[in-house]
């Protein structure tokens, strides 16, 4: 069953297309790699996903919720509840220490903050960085602040993680890491999976992966580890 439905979207900034009238599927809890180089629209495409953008035209429907013709007030309430972000990035607020970061948007949903603490603590552990959460963001090295933001993701059990180059800043060996903790995790909560990457050996970690080029799906399209061709309907 599809989780997200892309339909004929388009998405301009200035006179050129970030996004040119590109459809696609996301089915509920399988794992995607979307594959482009900088410039595709690869990170417009998540923008959208994630209602932090709009379309302007076409439609993106997530869980049945037309993000093209929600308010601002209504894609916060979706944000929220429904997505969880992952940035190359992690956007840790200097001001708070990591467990504050991780439960602040279980606050500004006004979620019970017990479970939520208790989630936090659970995967803390198991990212190994239980040691992190009282401290600041700027104490904790790149990895750590990674690890911290993958928890903040997870924390509500998102239906739909979206990651945007999470292993940019990563070398090989940590990259490998990162990305095959983020499929287990993805599995584990049932959330549908989508990790945008310029990096090609990231995207082989997927068996499902399409590719973006000037804002369209290339030629190649949706394609397999194999790189033969998808069966014929």
């Amino acid at each position: 069953m599809s989780l997200v439905q892309v339909e004929k979207v388009s998405k301009k900034y200035g006179d050129d297309y970030a996004l040119n009238q590109l459809s696609l599927s996301l089915e509920s809890k399988d794992q995607y790699a979307i594959l482009g180089a900088s410039g595709s629209g690869k990170s417009t495409l998540l923008y959208l996903l994630g209602g932090l953008e709009k379309a302007d035209s076409g439609n993106v429907i997530v869980d049945g919720l037309n993000l093209s013709k929600m308010s601002d007030e209504k894609l916060a309430t979706y944000r929220n509840e429904l997505v969880g972000f992952i940035f190359q990035f992690h956007f840790l607020l200097p001001s708070m220490n990591c467990e504050k970061n991780i439960l602040l948007p279980a606050e500004i949903g006004a979620k019970k903050i017990g479970p939520v603490r208790k989630k936090c603590y659970e995967l803390a552990e198991y990212l190994g960085v239980t040691h992190c959460l009282k401290k600041f963001p700027y104490q904790l090295s790149g990895g750590e602040q990674q690890r911290v933001n993958i928890v903040r993701a997870l924390s509500l059990k998102p239906r739909l993680l979206l990651c945007d180059e999470p292993t940019g800043n990563l070398d090989s060996e940590n990259s490998a890491k990162v990305t095959g903790l983020l499929k287990s995790l993805a599995r584990e909560f049932g959330s549908t999976l989508a990790v945008v990457t310029h990096d090609p050996g990231v995207a082989e970690k997927f068996e499902k992966r399409f590719v973006l080029k000037d804002g369209m799906l290339s030629q190649e399209g949706f394609f397999h580890p194999t790189n033969e061709p998808p069966p014929a309907p």
